[in-house]
This record gives structure tokens, C-alpha cells and sequence, in this order.
């Protein structure tokens, strides 16, 4: 497994081994043991989930906030989405900046999301099969969200707002300065 930076200490992209021969090909999509020792993230997921989309789906911006946060691993099965992290700890020098990443069935790349970052994606293939783990269940209680237009944050989705295709409530997200947030732990592990 390869570990990748992104500009988000605790957020970082995975490149699994892929072993082909004449019959296809295989890869380990998650092993906890090599995980620890890439990463040093002793993350214990303990739901999975799938998600099938159409083009133009966004999901999004989506959190937990503590005691329920939720690190995610996602990758996408089938098809192509643009995802997105956004750093939503109140005092962090990076708070509000984001990093956003293809994720698709030929480049095989998974993203972490650690606890204090937002996450949504974009369906940009004709369909897509998303793939995410977390360590934490849901909460309804504990569930934040921001709007993915948000001026302040500007992400280029890279489809335009009118081809969006957003649930109902998706579509009632707060921007960044009117939701509920973490404050900044500099070890979100600690």
C-alpha cells in the first residue's frame, strides 16, 4: 500500500497493490493490520456502505460532530466522482480550505477522511458505485452538514450547479458560517 499526501495532516489517499495475471486481478481493499503500519491510525470501521448514483448526484457536505465523528475510507467501485474534503475545525490554519481528488475504478485510489472534515462527492461518470467505511454509527443527533455551493469554500464541482441533482435535504445545507463545527484538536487521535 502507498501512502499519498494531501495538504490535510490526517487526510491522505491509498494506492493498493494490484496483482494482475491472465485470469484478472486482485487486490487487498482494506487490510487493518497494513493500515495501522502505513498509516499509524489504529481505526477500527465498524459499518460499510454503498452508494449508486447517477450523473450529476452531489452528497454533500456531510459530517458527524463529536462524540459521534466519523473518520471515513471511500473509494469508488464503479464509474468516476470527484470528492471532497473540507476542513471544518474552527482555529485550524487550513479551517475552511479544501482538497478534492477523482476517484474512479481505473486509478483504484481510496481517500481517508479523519473526524473534523466535511465530505461530499459528485457523480461525474454516467453512473457510480461509492464505497465508504466508518468507525463511528450515525447519530441524527450529532449530524452536520454545509451547503456545497457555499461562496466561501468555492469548489469547482466540475459540473455546473444546473446539472446537480441533490436530495431535498441536501438542498437545505447552511454555508460554512451559520453551521455547527469542531473546534481544533491539533491530534484528532489523541
Amino acid at each position: 500500500m502507498t501512502i499519498i499526501d494531501t495538504p490535510f495532516k490526517n487526510v491522505f489517499l491509498l494506492k493498493a497493490t494490484l496483482h494482475k495475471d491472465k485470469r484478472g486481478g486482485f487486490m487487498e481493499h482494506h487490510n487493518h493490520k497494513n493500515f495501522k503500519a502505513s498509516t499509524g491510525h489504529d481505526i477500527q470501521f465498524c459499518q460499510d456502505n454503498l452508494t449508486y448514483s447517477k450523473r450529476g448526484v452531489l452528497r454533500g457536505l456531510h459530517y458527524q460532530l463529536p462524540p459521534y465523528s466519523q473518520s471515513k475510507l471511500v473509494s469508488v467501485i464503479q464509474g468516476e466522482v470527484l470528492d471532497v474534503v473540507v476542513d471544518i475545525r474552527k482555529g485550524s490554519p487550513t479551517f475552511g480550505q479544501h482538497f478534492s481528488q477523482l476517484l474512479n475504478d481505473k486509478n483504484q485510489l481510496q481517500l481517508f477522511i479523519s473526524r473534523g472534515f466535511a465530505h461530499g462527492f459528485i457523480t461525474l461518470s454516467e453512473t457510480s458505485i461509492f464505497t465508504y467505511k466508518v468507525d463511528q454509527y450515525y447519530n441524527p443527533e450529532s449530524e452536520g452538514s454545509i451547503a456545497p455551493d457555499d461562496p466561501f469554500l468555492n469548489i469547482d464541482w466540475k459540473l455546473d450547479k444546473k446539472n446537480w441533482i441533490l436530495s431535498d435535504k441536501d438542498r437545505q445545507h447552511p454555508y460554512i458560517e451559520k453551521a455547527r463545527l469542531f473546534d481544533f484538536k491539533e491530534d484528532l487521535y489523541a
